[in-house]
């Protein structure tokens, strides 16, 4: 992992588990596999196990060569994509991720977004800001609030599943596309599955959770955002490239209908970017994801993992490269 990972995910409780748990030294940091040294020589053709986090490089087939007993990857962050190549896969190596705990704050992020946009939160505020006196909401925002309000899910991946379970409490209608959930699924998930379009027309709110793909590319064209009902909400915690950036723009500048933007495309947007500016938009510098306290969630879920892994038990997040064709 990157020296920045390493300081902020693993404090002093998470290094002693480490200690306690595996033959490690904590002090010997790898961050490129073609770094050569004595001391680094010894530690990989001994390794085992990788702990790895954000800045891992790629297990390339010359980075195997130099860890013949490796076994395990055990990875503190989200998705094993970028350094779980083919050569990795096809050695047997068995993978775990932290994806689920960092999935979590994503999660509470978008269920914040939905109720906030229902209640139109950030632009109720961004008038009372302006004329310093109680405004007339009603008047403003006809049909304001979450009772029976219905909001369309995208991707039933960990994080589109989360969010559903915490929208169980709420009056709210929920639809789910995702290609690889039928309808019995949906429904014990509390959602009916519809298409994609039909989400589109029928949502006041719609949370995009699918995974950057092919075939996902900008799933959200200029026709599919056309599809959204005047003063809908699109929200986006995934990855930008599925939403067109121009279209989305044009729409927003409109006035015609709102966002609430982690994720862009690009990443971060140009300084001259009117999404910047407009008052029916909330952009964040990709927060969703794990940030401070949040971080020692994903150390702790990769370290229960390690524990398990010494013990002769399986993992209880593995990685199955079958799967990553369809996740992020």
């Amino acid at each position: 992992m990157s020296a920045e990972t390493k300081e902020a995910i693993l404090d002093e409780a998470a290094l002693r588990r480490l200690t306690d748990t595996a033959a490690i030294d904590v002090d010997l940091l790898l961050t490129d596999f073609a770094a050569t040294s004595p001391e680094l020589e010894t530690a990989l053709a001994s390794a085992e196990v990788l702990f790895t986090g954000w800045g891992c490089p790629p297990l390339t087939s010359d980075a195997l060569k130099r860890m013949p007993e490796l076994r395990a990857v055990i990875h503190a962050a989200g998705s094993v994509k970028h350094h779980m190549t083919e050569a990795a896969w096809a050695r047997g190596l068995v993978a775990t991720s932290a994806a689920r705990a960092n999935g979590l704050p994503v999660a509470e992020y978008t269920l914040a977004a939905i109720l906030f946009a229902n209640k139109r939160v950030l632009q109720g505020a961004c008038v009372y800001r302006e004329s310093r006196t109680r405004p007339n909401l009603l008047t403003l925002f006809p049909g304001i609030g979450n009772y029976r309000r219905t909001v369309g899910i995208v991707g039933a991946s960990t994080i589109g599943r989360r969010v559903m379970e915490l929208l169980r409490p709420f009056d709210l209608t929920v639809l789910l596309h995702d290609p690889y959930v039928g309808r019995t699924e949906a429904r014990a998930m509390g959602a009916e599955a519809v298409d994609l379009d039909t989400l589109v027309r029928r949502s006041d709110v719609v949370s995009i959770h699918a995974p950057e793909l092919p075939e996902t590319y900008h799933q959200f064209d200029r026709g599919r955002l056309a599809l959204l009902r005047d003063g809908a909400t699109l929200i986006n915690t995934a990855r930008g490239p599925l939403v067109d950036t121009q279209a989305l723009t044009d729409e927003l500048v409109s006035g015609r209908i709102h966002a609430v933007l982690d994720v862009t495309d690009p990443e971060p947007l140009p300084a001259d970017s009117p999404l910047f500016d407009l008052p029916n938009v909330l952009l964040t510098p990709h927060i969703a994801g794990s940030l401070g306290n949040e971080l020692a969630r994903m150390a702790d879920t990769a370290i229960d993992e390690l524990e398990r892994y010494a013990h002769g038990q399986r993992f209880e997040h593995p990685v199955h490269p079958a799967a990553l064709a369809r996740s992020a």
